[in-house]
């Protein structure tokens, strides 16, 4: 089957090539992701027009794709009116600095309805937010969308991953959405990655869940927390919870086979970033 490559959560500050680059280059990634604005932040920069034509030029001379992370804070199931407009701009911004930059794809977080009375109004607000959205971007061939499911608890609109499904129904299974699963996330929502065989039936569940072609995109991140926990703490690979094995068997399932990995697990500069791609080159190897 094709092999996933395997990269990391690159940082950009101080220039997109200048600081995005170099760092792609000591981690060993063969595939990117990056933030186009504050992730913590509801400022949306414009970017640097030089900076952003030579990110382009060095992730091509690389054969390095790229993804958008959106800022942590959207939420598109928020009670708080001003919450969703400034997640429904925060993710047109996303989209649009990612067709500049030839990205593939932007990814989100599902988001949650705060409140259990909110939940149905909340999706009624994902709907009427994402569906423009997504047929813009169609329409233009610029990035697909990319939720990626929480770890649990705040009432959450996509934890677990059989959630996905009215998540995804909500916008009419609109071909420009797709799933990005973040196993430190999974885990924290009750999936028993750890398990032999876990990882592969999480994996299963999924498929049964969106079909075979809705994978676009995981982070692979151990934890350092138990299962169901509802905690999104990120370890190093094999050194988590979860452990190197589950990686194993995520590398080689068919519902794998073309699908990018990133690793957003603890780093100072690239370094655990790169012992991580590594650790996944070597499963790969194996799959």
């Amino acid at each position: 089957m094709p092999l996933s490559r395997v990269g990391s959560h690159t940082p950009t500050a101080g220039g997109m090539a200048k600081a995005g680059l170099p760092y792609l280059d000591g981690a060993g990634s063969e595939v990117a992701q990056i933030f186009v604005s504050n992730p913590r932040g509801w400022t949306l920069s414009p970017g640097i027009p030089a900076q952003d034509a030579a990110f382009v030029a060095g992730c091509a001379e690389r054969d390095i794709p790229v993804y958008v992370h959106a800022s942590l804070l959207v939420n598109l199931g928020s009670p708080t009116p001003a919450t969703v407009e400034r997640s429904t701009a925060t993710l047109a911004h996303a989209l649009e600095r990612g067709a500049v930059i030839g990205s593939r794809g932007v990814v989100y977080h599902a988001g949650s309805a705060v409140d259990a009375t909110y939940a149905e109004a909340a999706m009624k607000q994902v709907r009427e937010a994402l569906l423009p959205l997504l047929d813009r971007a169609a329409a233009t061939g610029g990035p697909k969308l990319l939720v990626e499911p929480s770890a649990g608890g705040g009432r959450s609109l996509a934890a677990r991953v059989e959630d996905l499904t009215p998540y995804l129904a909500a916008v009419d299974w609109h071909p420009w959405m797709g799933v990005c699963l973040d196993t430190c996330h999974a885990w924290a929502a009750g999936h028993d990655l750890a398990t032999p065989g876990g990882m592969s039936a999480t994996l299963d569940a999924l498929v049964a869940a969106v079909g075979p072609d809705r994978l676009w995109l995981v982070h692979a991140n151990d934890s350092r927390d138990p299962c169901g926990s509802t905690r999104d703490r990120h370890e190093t690979i094999g050194k988590g919870t979860i452990g190197e094995a589950a990686f194993g068997e995520l590398m080689r399932h068919p519902a794998m086979a073309g699908v990018p990995v990133i690793v957003e697990t603890p780093t100072e500069g690239f370094v655990g970033h790169d012992r991580d791609i590594a650790t996944l080159k070597r499963l790969r190897t194996l799959a």
